[in-house]
Formats: C-alpha cells, sequence, structure tokens
C-alpha cells in the first residue's frame, strides 16, 4: 500500500502511511484487484497465479499444516510446566532440594526465549520447513533423555538442550500465518493458534500432576517424548515450505522437485542467493526490535504473561496449605485454565474479526494496525480484575471455586490479549512475520523466567493481597503504553519505517 492507501499486487503490504483498504466497495479507486469469495474483501497480499503459491494451497492443506505447527508450539511451555510439577517426587529420588530442582526449570524457561531468536534468523536464511525439521529431531533426542536422565546433572542439562530445539514451532508460527493466508483471516488464524500457546503451561502440569499420583516422575516425560515424536511424525509426512517470494515473477521462482528435499532443506540451499545472506538473516531480529512499536509490545507483553507464570508456579502451593488439595485434585484443578482458553478461542473467534470490521465501517473500508489493539480495553480490566481477586482468595481463604473463577477471568484476559498483540505486531510489520513473532515469544520466556524467583517469597512476605494487588496496578499502568501507541502509533510507525528485509 503506498502513501495513498492504495493496496500493492506484489510483495507484503506496507502499512506505515494509510494502513490496508480490505472494503473494495467503500474504496472504488483501488483499481482491478482480486476478491474473497464475498466479492468485497481486497485480498491482502495479491496471490499470484501459481499452484504454487501458498495463498492459492487447498483449505485443507493450509489448516493441516496449521494445526501442525499449533501441535509443536504447544510442546515447548508444556514440557517446561510439566518440570514444575515433577519437582515435587524429583527432589527425594535425588536426595537434593525442591529448590535445586527448579533450578533445570529455570535453566529450561530461559532457553525458551532465545531459541527463539536463533530459529527465524536460521529460517531466513536456510527456509522455513528444513530449519523446523532439523531442530525437532534434536527436540525429539533431549526430550527422551529427560524422560531416562541418570542424575540431575544430566536431567538438568537435557532441560535446557530441549528448550532450545523444543521453541521452533513456537517461535515462527506468525511465519506460517502470514505464509498461507491473507490479511482478513490473520486474526482467526493466530486465535487458534494462540489457544495453543496459552493453554500449554496448564495442560502440562494436569496431565502430570494424575501422572505422578501413581507413576514415577518419568512417565510425563515420556509422555512429552511421544507427543513430540508425534509431531516430527506429522512434519515429515505432510509439511511444505511456506516460504514464497513476491517480489520474483512466477517463470522465475525456485522449481519444487520434492517435497522431501524441501523438508531437508537441499532445494532452499540452492535458491539460497535470492534470499538474504547469512549476516543479513542474523540482523533481522535485531532490526525488529529496535522498532519502537515492536519494543514496546514486547514489554508490555512481559509484564502480562509474567504473572500467569507466576500464578502458575505458586498455585500448587496455596492449593494445598489452604485447600489440602493433593496432586490428583491439583490436575482436575488445571481443567479451570483449559475451559478459560476454550472460551477465549471461542469469544475470540467472533470479537477480533468484530473490532475490525466495525473500525473498517467507520474508515471508508481502511484498517490500521493500531485497530488490532482495541481488544485491549476488554482484556487488560479483566485480567487486573482476576489478579486482585485472586489475592483476596489466598490471603482470606476463599472458597477454591472463587479462585477457580478468578484465575479464568485473568487467562480469559491473557487470551484475548495474546492474539492483539500478535495480529498487532503482524499487521505493522508483516515482512518481519517471524521476527516479532519470535520477540513475543522471549517476552513470555522473560517474563516467566525473572517473576519465577521471586512471586512466591513475594507473596509469602507481604501477602496475596498487596503482592496481586501490585501486580494488576503494574499491568494497569503499563497498558498505558498501549493507549499510547493508539494514539501514536501510526506515528512512530512512519518515523521508524519498514524494516526493509531482502525477503518477508
Amino acid at each position: 500500500m503506498d502513501d495513498k492507501g492504495s493496496v500493492t499486487i506484489d510483495g507484503p503490504p506496507s502499512p506505515q502511511s494509510e494502513g490496508y483498504i480490505l472494503d473494495a466497495d467503500a474504496a472504488p479507486d483501488i483499481g482491478a484487484k482480486k476478491l474473497a469469495s464475498d466479492g468485497r474483501t481486497v485480498l491482502i497480499p495479491q496471490p499470484s497465479d501459481s499452484p504454487l503459491d501458498p495463498l492459492n494451497w487447498s483449505w485443507q492443506k493450509k489448516h493441516l499444516i496449521l494445526l501442525i505447527i499449533s501441535l509443536t508450539s504447544l510442546l515447548p511451555d508444556y514440557g517446561s510446566a510439566t518440570g514444575a510439577v515433577t519437582l515435587l517426587p524429583q527432589a527425594p529420588y535425588w536426595k537434593i532440594s525442591e529448590s535445586t530442582v527448579g533450578h533445570s526449570l529455570a535453566g529450561n524457561v530461559s532457553m525458551l526465549g532465545l531459541g527463539g531468536i536463533i530459529v527465524v534468523a536460521l529460517s531466513a536464511y536456510f527456509g522455513r520447513l528444513p530449519v523446523l525439521f532439523w531442530f525437532m529431531l534434536p527436540a525429539l533426542a533431549t526430550a527422551a533423555w529427560s524422560a531416562g536422565a541418570p542424575t540431575f546433572k544430566s536431567f538438568m542439562a537435557a532441560r535446557i538442550l530441549n528448550a532450545f530445539f523444543e521453541t521452533v514451532g513456537q517461535a515462527g508460527g506468525l511465519m506460517f500465518i502470514e505464509d498461507m493466508f491473507f490479511f482478513h483471516e490473520h486474526a482467526r488464524k493466530i486465535n487458534f493458534w494462540s489457544s495453543f500457546l496459552v493453554v500449554a503451561p496448564y495442560l502440562g502440569p494436569m496431565l502430570a500432576a494424575f501422572m505422578i499420583s501413581t507413576l514415577s516422575w518419568r512417565w510425563p516425560f515420556w509422555i512429552y517424548t511421544i507427543m513430540t515424536g508425534l509431531c516430527l511424525l506429522l512434519i515429515c509426512l505432510f509439511f511444505d515450505e511456506t516460504y514464497y517470494d513476491r517480489r520474483i515473477s512466477t517463470d522465475q521462482q525456485p522449481l519444487r522437485k520434492s517435497r522431501w528435499l524441501r523438508l531437508v532443506g537441499l532445494e532452499q540451499w540452492q535458491s539460497r542467493l535470492q534470499r538474504n545472506t547469512f549476516s543479513q538473516a542474523v540482523m533481522r531480529p535485531v532490526k525488529a526490535i529496535m522498532k519502537l512499536p515492536v519494543l514496546i509490545v514486547t514489554f508490555y507483553y512481559t509484564v502480562v504473561f509474567a504473572w500467569a507464570v507466576g500464578i502458575n508456579n505458586a498455585l500448587s502451593i496455596f492449593l494445598t496449605e489452604l485447600y489440602h488439595f493433593t496432586p490428583r485434585s491439583i490436575g482436575f484443578y488445571y481443567f479451570t485454565p483449559i475451559v478459560a482458553v476454550a472460551l477465549g478461542l471461542i469469544v475470540g473467534l467472533r470479537l477480533h474479526d468484530f473490532v475490525a470490521n466495525s473500525y473498517i465501517k467507520r474508515h471508508s473500508g481502511l484498517l490500521e494496525p493500531e485497530a488490532r489493539l482495541l481488544v485491549l480495553w476488554i482484556s487488560a480490566p479483566l485480567q487486573a480484575a482476576g489478579l486482585i481477586l485472586i489475592g483476596f482468595c489466598f490471603q482470606d481463604g476463599y472458597h477454591y471455586m472463587v479462585t477457580a473463577v478468578a484465575w479464568g477471568l485473568y487467562l480469559f484476559g491473557v487470551m484475548i490479549s495474546t492474539v492483539g498483540l500478535n495480529a498487532y505486531v503482524l499487521d505493522a510489520y508483516p515482512e518481519g512475520s517471524g521476527e516479532v513473532a519470535a520477540w513475543l515469544n522471549f517476552a513470555r520466556a522473560l517474563g516467566g523466567f525473572v517473576v519465577s524467583y521471586f512471586e512466591v517469597p513475594w507473596a509469602t512476605a507481604m501477602g496475596t493481597k498487596k503482592s496481586f494487588g501490585i501486580q494488576a496496578a503494574i499491568s494497569l499502568i503499563c497498558f498505558g503504553l498501549i493507549v499510547g501507541l493508539q494514539i501514536w502509533g501510526k506515528r512512530l510507525r512512519t518515523w521508524s519505517g519498514r524494516l526493509e528485509f531482502k525477503t518477508g
């Protein structure tokens, strides 16, 4: 899209000036453009005529790949949070303290963020599919190593390495969504993918709690290994390279001979000169975080998601002390976040499109990236209310069902925020879909890593009313940054310019 708001046919759209024109009826001067099946929604980006273009793939192929990458994205936080539950039986097994076992969890979480940054840089050079495949191989090996580790040092090394490789799907999810789906479809697809990210830290502890009540602590990690193996198998059988260079004509596109050659990266290697140099690929994440809107959103998401991890770490302690829950009871309690995320998914299927369509109608068919942030006016108060209520529940011993409602309220807000923030940075910088996703993934990992060290001591020393109240206050204060983006975000994007990557 140029400065006058006209839609480009080739390459990613540039929303730095006027935004995206989606309604052809409201903007008849845009010329002849390919439209969606409704006859009025402009397709952005404009698809080529090639059947190799991922935008032209069948509905079944697109959504099968989306499902596979979503399942793969679930694995890192699922495996990481599993370790938060298994440390209870691991401590006496290895004759060390629970806090010492917890060091493996801290190391695991720290690698989730770092690994994602490296993933997107390598994907820009080697291709999406081969990086996904070659990272999942050691992810499977280190998952099995975790389950069978003979010593704690061996277990800790396996967990750290596993997080580094397993984060490949989580960090690069937006790349695949941007590659395969049109602009007007992004929010719904991000909503689906994000539900796996948000539910993962709760599904892992829930299943692990059931397993360790009757089985060895190793079983949760063997199940995790099986899940990783199944995802790798699905990638080998059904996944394909989704990157398609829209800068060059159809007849100049690299030949696609064999999906198996693309799986291991041989075809992409032959066409590497058409993509980024290695130094360009390495600098892409650095350039992305230097854009002020990306930095602001990354900081805000660090704060928002940190409390989710903090609650997760403290929950088993408070449930045991207040309500005398057994591991099996805690397992059942983890149905709460799963229900909350499911509700967030269902509501999000309509909410994000409703907000965007309402904005389009009020602005003559135009949608600016900042419109995606409007949903945070709903999610931010819900998160704050949930945090405050959780603090009262833990300190005053409210019924555990009230605590469940408070926890669910907070996580429902986190789910809505996650989709809105991802959609915003993707719309603002579509040419850097992988990079902006990696930084939001880094934000989640960083927030969880930092808060895990002080959440329980803070709540114990100050009381949960004050500690969770302060968390709510911090979240609302930081929401001011989002309000600032809604007011000045367009100016910031114009001032900072596009990412100017060689490829999308």
